[in-house]
C-alpha cells in the first residue's frame, strides 16, 4: 500500500488550542491553514481597547503558574515568554473580608513543604498536620467532589483550599471533582514554590498569548483566514473530505487532516454523535479605571468577600470571580458597589468614590467540572481518519484553563503528524474502556 505524503492541515479555531496546535505544526515543518470565525484570534483570551475606561482591557484574568509546562512551552516557541512578570517567588497573598486578617502563602522551592512548619508562611490558625488531609483527594472516588472529600468546616478549606478550587475549576466545592482538583494541586502546590510561581501578562493576553503566535505563524508561511464560519462538515465513509464556510467549501485532499479547536458545543453540532460537557458555569469580571502603584501586590485573594481575586495591571484594577451564579445577574450598577468594597479593601484604597468599571460577564464562561461532566469530555481522535479534536473541553486530564487549553492543541499536532502515535492511542483508549 502506497504511503499518503502529509497534506495540508486545516485547523478550525484560533483560540488558543488552534493557535497551540498551528503553532506545533507549523514547527514542524507541516503546511498549516488557519481558519476562525470572528475577525481577531485569542477568543476567550485576548485584549481590546474598552471605549468607557479609555484604555485597553483584557477580556478575562488568567493566571499563569511556573509549573503550567505546556503554557510555558507554547510561550517560549512563540517568543513570548519575556511578555510575562509576577513575583520572583510563589506568594499568594490573602485578606479576609470578614476579620481584615492579612496573610500569605509561602510555599518553598524544594519538593518538601517545609512551608508548612512556618506559621509566616502557612495559613493563619492553621497547623502543618491540617495540610495532609488534601492527600484525601488521592484516593478519592471517581464520583467524589471536593466538598465531601475534605472538611469544609475546618479554616483551611475556607481559607485556602475553596478558593484554589472555585479558581481552577470555576467550579463550586459541592461540584467540584476531587481527583481534578488533585491533578492541579499535583501539577503545581505538591511540587514547591519552583512549580507554582505566579506569572501574569506584563501588557495584555493578546501581547503575549495571541500576537506572538499569530507573527510567528505568518513567518514560517501559515495561511490565517479570519472571517471564516465553519457551517458543516462532509463525511464520506472514514474521513472528512471537505470544509463547508460561510464563504465557500474547501475540498481536503488524501493527505489533508482537520483539527477541529472549536467551543465543544459547536464541535457537536458539526460531528455526529459527539458527546460533550454540557453543564456551564458563569465567570464575572469587572474592570475598575485606576492607576495603582508598582509596588502592590500583583494579585490579591479575597476570603468572604463577593470578589475572589483582584488583579493590579496597567491603570486597571481587574476582579475575577469564578462560578460566579450567585453574581451574574445583578445589575452593573450593584456589582460595581460590591465589588469595589473587596477591590478597596485589597489594595488599602478609600471605598469612594467608586472609579469607572466595565462588567464583563460570562455566563458559559467554562464546563462545570463536576464528575459527571467531566465523563462527558471526548478524546481528541474521532472514527473520522483526518478528524482531530483540540479545546479545553477535550479530555486533558485538566480543567477548561488556559494550561488545558494549549496542551490540547499540542496533542491534536503531535498525532497529526505522527499517525501511528494517533494508533497507539486509540489502542490504549480501547483497553481502557475494556477493562
Amino acid at each position: 500500500m502506497t504511503a499518503v505524503e502529509p497534506g495540508h492541515v486545516h485547523v478550525v479555531g484560533a483560540g488558543l488550542a488552534g493557535l497551540a496546535a498551528a503553532v506545533r505544526l507549523a514547527s514542524a515543518g507541516r503546511s498549516v491553514q488557519l481558519h476562525e470565525a470572528a475577525p481577531h484570534a485569542g477568543v476567550r483570551c485576548r485584549s481590546y481597547f474598552e471605549a468607557e475606561l479609555g484604555c485597553r482591557i483584557d477580556n478575562g484574568n488568567h493566571l499563569l503558574l511556573s509549573g503550567n509546562r505546556g503554557a510555558i512551552d507554547y510561550l517560549e516557541q512563540t517568543g513570548a515568554l519575556d511578555t510575562v512578570e509576577g513575583p520572583p517567588d510563589a506568594v499568594f497573598p490573602f485578606v479576609d473580608a470578614a476579620t481584615k486578617e492579612r496573610w500569605t502563602v509561602r510555599p518553598n522551592q524544594g519538593l518538601l513543604p517545609w512551608w508548612v512548619l512556618r506559621s509566616t508562611a502557612r495559613v493563619p490558625a492553621t497547623r502543618a498536620l491540617h495540610y495532609s488531609a488534601v492527600l484525601r483527594l488521592r484516593r478519592a472516588d471517581a464520583s467524589a467532589t471536593v466538598a465531601t472529600t475534605l472538611d469544609r468546616r475546618h479554616i483551611l478549606f475556607r481559607r485556602l483550599w475553596q478558593p484554589l478550587v472555585v479558581a481552577a475549576l470555576n467550579t463550586s466545592t459541592d461540584q467540584a471533582s476531587a481527583r481534578m482538583f488533585w491533578r492541579i494541586l499535583a501539577e503545581t502546590l505538591l511540587r514547591g514554590g519552583a512549580a507554582c510561581r505566579p506569572l501574569l501578562p506584563r501588557t495584555g493576553l493578546s501581547e503575549t498569548f495571541v500576537e506572538p503566535a499569530l507573527a510567528r505563524l505568518r513567518l514560517q508561511g501559515a495561511e490565517i483566514h479570519f472571517g471564516m464560519r465553519l457551517k458543516a462538515l462532509t463525511f464520506e465513509q472514514e474521513r472528512i473530505s471537505q470544509l463547508q464556510f460561510d464563504s465557500g467549501s474547501i475540498g481536503l485532499g488524501r493527505g489533508d487532516s482537520v483539527i477541529l479547536a472549536v467551543p465543544g458545543a459547536m464541535a457537536a453540532r458539526l460531528v455526529p454523535g459527539l458527546i460533550v460537557p454540557d453543564l456551564y458555569s458563569p465567570i464575572v469580571n469587572a474592570h475598575f479605571r485606576f492607576d495603582t502603584p508598582v509596588e502592590a501586590p500583583f494579585f490579591v485573594g479575597i476570603i468572604g468577600g463577593e470578589a475572589e481575586w483582584i488583579f493590579r495591571k496597567r491603570g486597571v484594577l481587574s476582579v475575577t470571580v469564578s462560578a460566579a451564579d450567585r453574581l451574574v445577574d445583578l445589575s452593573v450598577s450593584e456589582l460595581r458597589e460590591l465589588l469595589w468594597r473587596d477591590v478597596a479593601l485589597a489594595y488599602h484604597l478609600p471605598s469612594f468614590p467608586v472609579p469607572p468599571v466595565r462588567i464583563v460577564k460570562e455566563r458559559r464562561a467554562t464546563f462545570t467540572a463536576s464528575p459527571q461532566q467531566l465523563n462527558r469530555r471526548p478524546e481528541q481522535t474521532t472514527r473520522w481518519s483526518n478528524l482531530l479534536l483540540a479545546g479545553d473541553y477535550v479530555n486533558t486530564g485538566l480543567p477548561a484553563t488556559i494550561e488545558g487549553a494549549i496542551r490540547s492543541g499540542f496533542a491534536a499536532a503531535r498525532l497529526a503528524i505522527n499517525p501511528q502515535a494517533r494508533r497507539s492511542l486509540e489502542l490504549v483508549q480501547q483497553a481502557d474502556v475494556e477493562s
